[in-house]
């Protein structure tokens, strides 16, 4: 029964990728949603909630001060897993209103609470902590992927 459902599932996506080609190229196969902050949002089999952002000019003190190109962005969220088995939190990034974009930066070193670049959740878990970007001041949204694609 698993194996048929395996396989009805593996048709169905193949199909869909094949009647997705035949379409205008210029349309965007995913709808982009926008969501406030505080909002519990769900990507996926994730679950998404930011709930504060802060500006820094630098990460520790004196010479072992860690200092951005720009400035240091932090994104204080949770990640929740809302799937049966173990699922791989894609990173994020930031978009400006021009369309500018800046990635998600791999060392959380000194950072508080950092939520960690890799992660890995388990089924029903929950990760919080502080996800680091570098960045110049400007209003951002943060994009998050499908851990699907």
């Amino acid at each position: 029964m698993r194996q048929f459902r395996l396989l009805l599932l593996l048709a169905a996506a193949i199909a869909a990728f094949l009647l997705s080609s035949c379409g205008d190229s210029a349309e965007k196969p995913f709808p982009v949603h926008t969501y406030s902050m505080g909002e519990r949002i769900t990507i996926g089999h994730i679950n998404y909630q930011v709930f504060e952002t802060q500006w820094l000019t630098h990460i520790g003190q004196g010479a072992d001060a860690r200092v951005p190109q720009h400035r240091f962005f932090l994104v204080r969220l949770q990640v929740q897993n809302g799937f049966g088995s173990d699922v791989l939190v894609p990173n994020f990034t930031l978009e400006d209103d021009s369309g500018n974009t800046y990635p998600e930066l791999s060392s959380g070193e000194g950072v508080p609470d950092y939520i960690g670049y890799l992660r890995n959740i388990k089924p029903a878990d929950v990760q919080r902590g502080n996800a680091i970007f570098d960045a110049p001041p400007r209003h951002y949204k943060m994009k998050i992927a499908d851990e699907r694609s």
